[in-house]
Parts: structure tokens; C-alpha cells; sequence
């Protein structure tokens, strides 16, 4: 019933939600919030904020939420849910995505869900993944690494790193090219997958094909203009940023720095794989993924970058409910069949 309310109001012409959240349209710095996403961001703003909440009601309370704004996932492919071995650590849940393609190996993408490394986990990302799985043409591994504070830096970093081997290792026995694996995630997840690209490189290991960054976080210290100027955006804000650093980190001054918790520290970024880079308009880490796009391209990285102005961080997990995100998102899996399918 909830579902059916927020949807029935969500489905008022723009210049009536605008109406009721604020009057006029909401415009920083040139760039429009969708009328749709205002009235969520004011919905919101009555309710407490995740930052004033322990890390499991966070989690219940941002599920909860999204549960309401997100789409249908698609039909006609395989799901289902696994463990990855692991030889030093427990197994790592994860949930696979496979088109119904017989008697051919598709593209992999290893993918990570977006929440600070403290929220989300298979759900969060679950329409979106099953979507890419079906119109991109390719299998998704959606991982469940650790989270914080439980298991603090750089667990995350470890499972993610983890699974994408395994997952390069043994493309073959679920149905993938292992000749064709990329990695890919939104926020958190964006920046687990950057981390890899550039570990990978480090390791003089073979790197994913392709990197997939949804507004990614890729430097924990950041104090570009955008956290100032969107720092009270929906539904990332600034005091959400400093609430999952705190839980992220044991020592952040110290451990922020680490190339393997801000990505975007590092100095040299030649030869690091294809990017496909997204932002989101109104959003604190906006400046993070155009700085980091623009960053690789001097490198000589090949970049495809789109920042989608009228749209907020989370985006991905938006589509049932704001037209303009479901279009944002084919958008996105159109380019990544583009490159790898």
C-alpha cells in the first residue's frame, strides 16, 4: 500500500510536485533537480537521517526506502544466489545474472552495490544488475562483500579483490568468457571497482577490460566544491559521507590516504583499463567521478563520461519511481554493450 501511494503521487505532472515540495523548482549551481526527486528530497527531509542512526537500522531504513523507488527487475534471465570459495577468509555471498543465450560464453562484469561500505547488499543493486544482465547481454556476479563497522577497512577492498579473481579464474564454469570480465559499481561500489583496476595494475595481474563507475566514491578526504554546494542533497549528504567514513575507518587520517581506500590519490593512472564514468548532477561526489574521468583521459585511458544533471546520488536504484533515472540507466547498459557485449 505504501508502494502504491508514494508511486500514485510520484505520477502528478512535475509542476504539481514541485508545488508541494518548495514552490519552485530546486537549481544549483545550473543544474535543475527532476521535479520527482524534489519531492522525494522533501519527502525525506522528515524523516531522521541516516547519520543520526546505528549502522543495522541504517541499513534497514535505507532497504526500506529504496524499496519504494525502485523498478521491476527484468524476466527471461537466470538468477541465482552462491558462495565464492575462498582459501584465507569465509566464502563470499554473491548472486549471478545470466541472459539466456545458449551454447555461447558471455561477457562478465563482477559488480559491487553502492552504501559507504557500511549499507546495501544484493538487494540494493538487484533490479539494475538483473536489467544489465538482459540488455547488456552479459553475466553479472553481484558481490556481497563485508561491511563496516563490523569488518572495517580494507575488508571491503579485500572481498572485492578476492571475488573479482576467483571470478576471472572460473568465468568459464558459470557461463562466462573468462577472456571478457569487467568490473563495475555505484558510489562505494565504484570505488571497489577502481581500486581494483589499479591493484590489478600494481599486481601486474591481467585487469579487468573494462572499469564501470556509477558516481564513485574515490577519495575519502575529498573537499571538492561539490560536497560544499550538494552537501545537503537527497540522499547523500555530507554528514552521510563523514558517518560512513567514521564507521569505514579505524584510523582515517591514516588510512584514508592509502591508495586502496582513495583510488583517486593515485599519481599514475597510465594504463589502467577503458572507463565508463556517470555522475550524478546534485550530488556531493559529482567533482570526484568529472575530476577522476578527466584524470585517466590525460593518462591516455579511453573515457566515456556523462554526468546526468537533473539526477541524484542512488539513481540506479530509483528506476520504478523517476522516469528520468530508468532512462539514465539504459543509457548506461547501452554503453557497456556497447563495449564488452
Amino acid at each position: 500500500m505504501r508502494t502504491f501511494l508514494v508511486r500514485t503521487l510520484l505520477s502528478l505532472p512535475g509542476s504539481w510536485l514541485v508545488a508541494m515540495s518548495g514552490g519552485k523548482p530546486l537549481t544549483i549551481e545550473g543544474r535543475t533537480l527532476d521535479p520527482r526527486l524534489q519531492f522525494i528530497a522533501a519527502m525525506a527531509k522528515r524523516q531522521p537521517s541516516l547519520a543520526t542512526m546505528t549502522p543495522a537500522m541504517a541499513r534497514q531504513a535505507a532497504a526500506e526506502g529504496l524499496a519504494l523507488l525502485d523498478g521491476e527487475p527484468a524476466h527471461d534471465i537466470d538468477i541465482a544466489d552462491g558462495m565464492l570459495p575462498m582459501l584465507d577468509r569465509p566464502p563470499i555471498p554473491v548472486r549471478t545474472y545470466k541472459p539466456r543465450l545458449p551454447n555461447r560464453y558471455v561477457p562478465v562484469l563482477v559488480y559491487f552495490h553502492m552504501g559507504g561500505c557500511v549499507i546495501g547488499d544484493l538487494q540494493t543493486c538487484h533490479v539494475f544488475c538483473s536489467h544489465i544482465a538482459h540488455r547488456a547481454g552479459c553475466l553479472v556476479v553481484s558481490v556481497d562483500y563485508r561491511l563496516a563497522p563490523e569488518h572495517k577497512f580494507p575488508a571491503a577492498v579485500d572481498d572485492a579483490l578476492a571475488a573479482f579473481r576467483w571470478v576471472k579464474e572460473n568465468a568459464r564454469s558459470l557461463g562466462g568468457n573468462p577472456a571478457i570480465v569487467a568490473v563495475g559499481g555505484d558510489s562505494a561500489g565504484g570505488y571497489l571497482s577502481a581500486v581494483i583496476a589499479q591493484e590489478m595494475k600494481r599486481a601486474n595481474e591481467r585487469p579487468p577490460v573494462l572499469q564501470l563507475l556509477i558516481y564513485p566514491a574515490i577519495d575519502w578526504l575529498s573537499e571538492t566544491a561539490s560536497m560544499k554546494a550538494f552537501g545537503e542533497a537527497y540522499p547523500l549528504t555530507t554528514p552521510i559521507m563523514a558517518y560512513f567514513r567514521n564507521h569505514y575507518f579505524a584510523n582515517v587520517e591514516d588510512e584514508a590516504r592509502d591508495l586502496k581506500a582513495s583510488p583517486g590519490l593515485t599519481t599514475d593512472l597510465t594504463g589502467l583499463p577503458p572507463a565508463l564514468i556517470y555522475t550524478a548532477g546534485h550530488d556531493p561526489l559529482v567533482d570526484q567521478g568529472r575530476d577522476y574521468a578527466e584524470a585517466l583521459k590525460v593518462a591516455g585511458v579511453p573515457v566515456i563520461y556523462r554526468c546526468y544533471d537533473h539526477l541524484s546520488h542512488a539513481f540506479t536504484a530509483m528506476s520504478g519511481a523517476v522516469p528520468a533515472a530508468r532512462t539514465a540507466l539504459f543509457e548506461i547498459i547501452a554503453d557497456l554493450r556497447r563495449a564488452i557485449g
